[in-house]
């Protein structure tokens, strides 16, 4: 465990075994004996994201929000499927809750479901292209929250997977094409794969049950995998990666989340940060803040998580200079 971890988990070891002092509730959140109420919508399951909401809570009880006391949270997850987000949406609606904490395509849908209701987005990978907000300096509306859009992440990553597969010739990329945010980072990574030489193959889900044909259709055609990270994907991860393992092709994906699922590599933006800094949004909203008041920010921390255990499993040798470039190395 890297040491700033360790140092994380032993605060929230004290918030939680402490008393937390709170600052007197305004706006929204102001009648005597009224609980604030958060709807929060998570795109995939409650075990995938669970390492995100323990961060978006940590920040809450730091700035004074204290389930039971002064805030109550309505837990409902879409498990992959914009149906289900959809519906969530329209409840929370209904419940009038005071704002709604969301993330990726969910937070379409519940932008869908009302221009009234505050909306934060902890991850949107292009919270302009698709309506989210007017601009990320001046959201305008009802939404607000965090960007992860990063074109040149795509490229970044194959170069760190070079580093590990040097003569690698063929790439497969697993993408969920019914997710925009995962079509536009397929094209993304088939871009910088042909500017590197690589050849590359497409391996397209919309389904659960499209995984494991996807893969034995792949028929040792690719020496390493790029996987697009979605709501399907992360629920299906251990799923994944468990083929991937059978058919010994190093992964690359961008979240830690699919590296302890038996993948090889992630890079990308520190998604428990992104959830805490949520955590602000949420306060400044519930003391009266209007998110069009919130500009949209970017990410500040990138991670790079290696396995190693899945390195030796594959017979692969980790550069150490890259070793020492890691955030994480998991054995």
């Amino acid at each position: 465990m890297r040491r700033r971890e360790f140092l994380g988990v032993l605060g929230v070891l004290g918030v939680l075994g402490g008393a937390v002092a709170f600052a007197p509730l305004t706006a929204r959140a102001q009648q005597p004996g009224k609980l604030a109420t958060v709807g929060f919508l998570g795109a995939s399951s409650a075990s995938g994201w669970s390492p995100w909401v323990a961060a978006f809570m940590q920040r809450l009880r730091e700035l004074g929000w204290i389930e039971g006391r002064n805030l109550t949270i309505e837990y409902r997850w879409a498990e992959g499927r914009n149906d289900r987000a959809a519906e969530f949406a329209a409840e929370f609606v209904r419940r009038k809750v005071d704002v709604i904490v969301t993330g990726g395509l969910s937070a379409v849908a519940v932008k869908q479901a009302t221009s009234v209701i505050p909306i934060v987005f902890a991850v949107a990978s292009n919270p302009v292209g698709t309506g989210l907000v007017a601009s990320l300096v001046r959201p305008g509306g009802n939404a607000t929250g965090l960007s992860t859009q990063a074109p040149d992440l795509a490229g970044k990553r194959l170069e760190l997977l070079r580093e590990v597969v040097p003569r690698l010739r063929r790439l497969a990329i697993l993408a969920n094409i019914g997710y925009p945010a995962s079509v536009s980072e397929m094209s993304e990574v088939q871009a910088a794969a042909r500017t590197l030489g690589l050849e590359v193959v497409a391996l397209e889900i919309q389904r659960a049950e499209d995984i494991p044909p996807a893969f034995m259709a792949l028929n040792d055609r690719a020496e390493a995998l790029y996987v697009t990270a979605d709501p399907l994907v992360n629920t299906n991860r251990n799923r994944i990666f468990t083929l991937a393992s059978i058919a010994r092709l190093p992964t690359i994906a961008n979240i830690k989340e699919l590296v302890e699922a038996g993948g090889l590599m992630s890079y990308g933006p520190n998604y428990p940060d992104l959830f805490r800094r949520a955590g602000d949004y949420v306060d400044k909203i519930l003391r009266g803040t209007k998110p069009a008041d919130l500009p949209v920010e970017q990410p500040t921390k990138f991670d790079l998580v290696i396995n190693g255990a899945i390195a030796k499993a594959l017979g692969l040798t980790v550069p150490p200079a890259l070793l020492a470039r890691a955030d994480e190395v998991i054995e």
